[in-house]
């Protein structure tokens, strides 16, 4: 079995640079990465209701990603301009190119994070006839905010996991659908997630959520995605920008005015993109997990890498400018004034 995992976790690293889909849209202009998931989900709301093509006068190109460094490696290197990405990966991104690379310019989602347990494992762990050590665990991949969490928590619980797949625990990343699969046949033990797929390994899999990561952080606020833009493209295209920027915030609008058409709205992009819709049930214990705040979450990115780097997963470095607060500042004033023309 281990074995197994490692193999898992050797092909998992290996398509990370290969691990998106084919553009969902393709009509020039500004290009846009995410992913098909919940924490993503004003990205979701914003393509189902169309608000990113009318702010972008339609000069709009989508990526679809599956993996967090997948996404970073185009982000950097400007084969997208802007995506929602998780707060580990993009501090990662910015400290190994010294600061050069693509910068936070909207905080997006918090929340939705934790981890599940095989029912029967979670029953020994509270019988104290297993060990922490002894379970096979799984994240959506090396190095992501989920990964990084479950690292950070197990060390805090006296472990030192390895970075390649085994060692006690053993911890294999893998795409979040390999997850399910493998939880289901009994080849993993747990998994560290993010909604939708916490919610569908509790009520489809069955499995015991044994921790909720709010819990972990002051304030019970974590942040789980947030918006980021190449910085070339920032500066070279800052309109651009704040036409994204002002579409981000009709979404959320939408989520806080709205939110079970904003619920309905996500499910119908995932369907669309992952070609299955979650069901009621799932939708429904995910989106209360959830809160949505354009706001910038400066500390939460901080704690993120200080995780990072305590677990080995990133190098210390500076985060001074990871954040751009001026064209968020922009495009809400633009909102307040359009609204104050109409």
């Amino acid at each position: 079995m281990r074995l197994r995992i490692l193999t898992v976790w050797l092909t998992a690293v290996v398509g990370f640079a290969s691990a998106c889909a084919p553009a969902a849209e393709a009509t020039g202009g500004l290009r846009l990465g995410y992913f098909a998931t919940l924490t993503h989900a004003p990205a979701l709301i914003g393509l189902d209701q169309g608000l990113f093509a009318e702010e972008l006068d339609g000069r709009l190109s989508t990526q679809l990603f599956t993996a967090g460094p997948a996404a970073i490696e185009a982000l950097s290197a400007g084969a997208v301009d802007a995506a929602y990405i998780g707060a580990a990966p993009i501090a990662n991104s910015f400290v190994r190119s010294e600061g050069r690379s693509a910068v936070v310019v909207a905080g997006a989602t918090s929340g939705g994070a934790g981890l599940v347990v095989d029912p029967a494992r979670a029953r020994d762990l509270e019988a104290g006839t297993t060990s922490l050590a002894e379970l096979r665990f799984a994240t959506p991949g090396l190095g992501n905010t989920q990964d990084v969490a479950l690292r950070s928590w197990l060390a805090g619980q006296g472990l030192d996991p390895s970075l390649t797949g085994h060692g006690d625990p053993a911890i294999a990343p893998m795409p979040n659908s390999q997850i399910l699969t493998l939880f289901t046949t009994g080849g993993i033990d747990a998994a560290w997630l993010a909604e939708p797929w916490l919610s569908r390994l509790v009520v489809d899999a069955g499995a015991t959520q044994l921790l909720d990561e709010a819990e972990l952080w002051p304030g019970g606020t974590h942040p789980s995605a947030v918006l980021a833009v190449n910085q070339d493209f920032l500066r070279e295209q800052p309109e651009q920008v704040s036409a994204l920027l002002r579409a981000h915030l009709d979404a959320i609008d939408v989520i806080h005015t709205r939110p079970e058409a904003a619920a309905e709205a996500a499910n119908r992009r995932l369907e669309q993109d992952a070609g299955t819709a979650l069901t009621d049930e799932v939708l429904g214990r995910a989106w209360q997990n959830l809160d949505f705040d354009a706001d910038i979450p400066t500390t939460g990115l901080r704690a993120y890498h200080r995780q990072a780097v305590r677990t080995r997963l990133q190098p210390e470095g500076s985060l001074a400018g990871l954040t751009v607060t001026a064209p968020l500042d922009h495009a809400r004033a633009h909102r307040t004034t359009e609204e104050g023309d109409r």
